[in-house]
């Protein structure tokens, strides 16, 4: 398969949205993705980038990508949150996953953090398997926990209610 990493460009960015969807259609959470290509380009190309995106390309169409951004650890300092790795799925299995996520862990070795951290749905069998050859530990005693937008906002009307 031949095919190329890059840095992403802004007017990648609705290929990118692309395969988020797909992501979240993979993930069995069609109607979750909220973002959009605008708020991509300007969270990601903007004064203060909040991610940075690779790409892989096979005759000029994206047909994956990784998103991850600098996190810091009261333990272990600087660090890298690899937020998603994506594949499209007629070229799974392809080497391209793998490609990509080389790609991100030589990036966070050359800016020498100490973690690169990341979660992984416990049904996905195929993922689990690559992360653990590829020596990542993965942490099954910690729960991932998170409040959306509607939680937020009870949240804070309850708590900081007059």
């Amino acid at each position: 398969m031949d095919f190329s990493i890059r840095n992403a460009t802004p007017e990648d960015m609705p290929q990118v949205l692309k395969l988020i969807r797909e992501l979240a259609a993979f993930e069995k959470e069609p109607n979750a993705v909220e973002i959009d290509e605008k708020e991509l380009v300007t969270e990601g190309f903007g004064e203060h980038p909040l991610f940075q995106c690779i790409v892989a390309e096979v005759k000029g169409e994206i047909v994956g990508t990784a998103i991850f951004y600098y996190r810091f650890s009261t333990w272990q300092g600087r660090s890298i949150h690899l937020e998603d790795l994506i594949v499209t799925s007629s070229m799974r299995g392809t080497g391209i996953g793998s490609a990509l996520y080389a790609e991100v862990m030589r990036f966070a070795d050359f800016k020498g953090v100490r973690r690169v951290e990341w979660v992984v749905l416990d049904w996905n069998k195929t993922a689990i398997d690559f992360y653990e050859k590829s020596g990542a530990v993965l942490l099954k005693d910690w729960y991932l926990a998170q409040m959306d937008k509607k939680g937020l906002q009870a949240f804070v009307s309850k708590k900081f209610a007059d």
